[in-house]
């Protein structure tokens, strides 16, 4: 098979890791998580003491900031600064700061810059808000994940619950439909579908059955 590139985006949820990390080790290509990378600035900020507030604060941490995405036994992990952070990112707090680092423009363009570069001369799988627009605009293939409010605040659910977490449902709901609002509405960058996307509801579908299906378009483009 030729070097490929798939861009896979869509709202907080909507199974886009799942999704890619399913993808990747079937085709046997490399996956980045952008969501992580985000989700690693926003931990460094809040266990540094840095408020996510101050932009220019946010901004200038990322010099001390080193992200590295590893293949190992138990999966793809995420180190921030040599330590694996792959859990401690997944929380709710994690996602709140996700969300609000990713609107800071120096954060954006250093991501972007070093998502490209992992981008270069190798297949790759790569997810987030706007991957298809912005970091990978000439991806062979663009996918744009989505499902209803319920469904991916449902999920979250039983994700948190699988990991012992404590978490409320109609909380989920309504830090998604937050999460939603604020990623649609931000100056840059902001969760849009790209005009050449394929957009896919999840709502009622099965993971394999989604794998399957971006599989099958992946081999129509090749």
């Amino acid at each position: 098979m030729k070097t490929f590139s798939i861009a896979i985006d869509g709202p907080a949820g909507a199974g886009k890791s799942t999704i890619a990390k399913k993808l990747a080790n079937l085709l046997q290509c490399i996956y980045i998580d952008t969501g992580a990378m985000y989700r690693s600035v926003g931990y460094y900020c809040l266990t540094n003491g840095i408020a996510l507030e101050d932009e220019q604060a946010v901004s200038a941490a990322l010099a001390h900031i080193e992200i590295t995405l590893k293949h190992t036994s138990e999966g793809q992990r995420i180190f921030l600064n040599g330590e694996d952070v792959s859990e401690k990112i997944r929380t709710a707090e994690g996602s709140a700061a996700a969300s609000k680092v990713a609107t800071y423009g120096q954060v954006r363009a250093a991501m972007v810059e070093r998502q490209q570069e992992m981008a270069k001369s190798t297949s790759i799988i790569m997810d987030g808000r706007d991957i298809g627009t912005v970091v990978l605009p000439f991806a062979t293939l663009k996918i744009f994940l989505t499902a209803s409010v319920e469904e991916r605040a449902m999920r979250r659910f039983k994700e948190y619950q699988e990991k012992g977490m404590s978490c409320d449902l109609e909380a989920l709901k309504s830090e998604i439909s937050l999460r939603d609002k604020q990623d649609s509405e931000r100056e840059i960058s902001p969760l849009k579908k790209a005009d050449d996307a394929i957009e896919l509801d999840t709502t009622h579908m099965q993971i394999d059955e989604i794998v399957e299906n971006i599989k099958a378009l992946l081999e129509e483009r090749l």
